[in-house]
């Protein structure tokens, strides 16, 4: 896939400043797996797809969050969107994913003209 890229870092300060915010909001989960997108019905979420609520990201809405089945519960990574239609770029909070619901995840963002970039969560406490 030529739209997709991955990157590793190992800021453990940006990781628990994220997970605090988890710990001291919640996850709320509007989208839940097996539910279409709205405003692209055609589009089923294959993970639970909610926000941090009392957070705000670019578009003004809470921090988005891919929230896995994972038993270590935590933050693996983050995926940055990059949308040509709406021109913006995102950025989406992994939290408690299998190596399996990440590549999942990836391959729900990486089409034509949205682009995505992985980054890894190198160390965990």
């Amino acid at each position: 896939m030529e739209n997709v890229g991955e990157f590793k870092m190992q800021n453990n300060d940006l990781w628990q400043i994220l997970e605090q915010q988890i710990r001291a909001n919640g996850i709320a989960i509007d989208r839940p797996k097996g539910k279409a997108h709205p405003r692209f019905p055609d589009l089923i979420y294959p993970i639970d797809y909610g926000y941090i609520p009392h957070t705000r990201s670019a578009d003004g809405e809470g921090m988005d969050v891919f929230l896995g089945t994972s038993e270590r519960k935590q933050i693996v990574g983050l995926i940055c969107t990059f949308d040509g239609t709406k021109k913006d770029s995102e950025i989406k909070v992994l939290y408690a994913c299998r190596e399996e619901e990440i590549q999942t995840a990836m391959a729900m963002l990486s089409h034509p003209p949205m682009h995505a970039l992985l980054v890894r969560r190198q160390s965990f406490p």
